[in-house]
């Protein structure tokens, strides 16, 4: 018996885009609603990003914004702060296409991450076949395995620090994905002129090179999915770029209208 779902397909599928080389795009989701997930498929993203860091969306949100997602038929990661197993194991249940990892500085959290999503002899995810993955117990436990194995969950790390404790390569090689944060990297880097962007460039280079020697793809994020934008950031040979999110997008809309509501002309006075 061989076992497959449309999220192993789609792990196969990003993955497939990824060593092609090809840009995948996506958003991070960061309101607890299923409509984000539904209006960023309608969209045409490739893939959304629960964020389990930077959001107020709640342990059982996530999980449902991953089922919702996986229902559909739109790939999933999930942000973490920090490799914890039980949580990690439980978003992957729930179909999750991947785990995306924040901070990551040493060698050994990308050694954890990996052997959190993979089950014995290659790592130490605790098994189950009584969630959604599994089909709830449809699937046969050998088969169920093998079809993780072969479609293992993407992982990404992201480098978000001015330097890291082991070597980048050593840093990135196991991931599909290292992912250079330049938000927080800035401010590592400071902000206050030239000489600070040209370091902050200078790191993100470095972080593309290691992810080239470490034959792993180069990621990032642009608040939009625009050229001068991607250029701007260094990431013009990121194969895994997140663009912005959905309350960013919201709050950019409703400003956008409100000032154009504001513009508007009001009514003639009332004659007197």
């Amino acid at each position: 018996m061989t076992w497959a779902t449309p999220v192993t397909d789609a792990r196969r599928r990003l993955r497939a885009a990824l060593a092609a080389g090809r840009r995948i795009t996506g958003t991070f989701v960061k309101l607890p609603t299923i409509d984000c997930v539904d209006l960023a498929r309608q969209a045409g993203f490739d893939f959304v990003v629960v964020d389990g860091e930077h959001s107020a969306l709640t342990d059982e949100t996530v999980l449902a914004l991953v089922r919702h997602a996986a229902a559909t038929g739109l790939p999933a990661m999930v942000r973490v702060p920090s490799v914890d197993p039980a949580w990690i194991n439980r978003v992957l249940e729930s179909g999750a296409a991947g785990v995306q990892l924040s901070m990551l500085t040493r060698a050994a959290e990308t050694s954890a991450l990996v052997a959190a999503t993979r089950y014995a002899p290659y790592g130490e995810r605790s098994v189950s076949l009584a969630h959604p993955a599994a089909g709830f117990g449809a699937a046969d436990l050998a088969a169920y395995l093998a079809a993780e194995e072969r479609d293992r969950p993407l992982l990404v790390g992201q480098i978000e620090t001015a330097t890291t404790r082991d070597p980048l390569v050593e840093l990135v090689r196991g991931l599909d994905v290292a992912f250079v944060g330049t938000t927080d990297l800035a401010v590592g880097l400071g902000l206050a002129g030239a000489a600070d962007q040209t370091a902050l460039a200078a790191r993100v280079a470095e972080i593309a090179a290691a992810a080239r020697a470490a034959g792993t793809a180069f990621g990032g994020w642009v608040a939009r999915p625009e050229a001068a934008l991607i250029a701007a950031a260094g990431l013009d040979s990121a194969a895994y770029v997140i663009a912005g999110s959905d309350l960013q997008f919201l709050g950019s809309a409703l400003r956008a209208t409100a000032a154009v509501a504001r513009d508007l002309p009001g009514p003639e006075p009332a004659a007197p």
